[in-house]
């Protein structure tokens, strides 16, 4: 059996990155406000865990507590 080794074959991404990057941003908009965004991530996360029951609760430390889910002070 003869078997033809590979060769080393290398492709640099930056170009496609930028390119995605630029598209991406070019779709949302000159309209798009990233800190209004940010605010209402941040406020609907808070409505998300907002409650919980004793037993959601324990579940949602346990995450926190493991890494799964970031710390957040309450009401924040």
């Amino acid at each position: 059996m003869n078997q033809t080794p590979f060769e080393p074959f290398e492709y640099d991404l930056t170009l496609d990155e930028t390119r995605r990057r630029a598209a991406v941003l070019a779709a949302m908009g000159p309209s798009w406000d990233p800190l209004t965004t940010l605010r209402a991530e941040e406020e609907a996360y808070a409505l998300l865990y907002s409650g919980l029951d004793a037993d959601q609760q324990a579940t949602y430390d346990m995450l926190v507590a493991a890494g799964v889910l970031p710390h957040r002070e309450q009401g924040a």
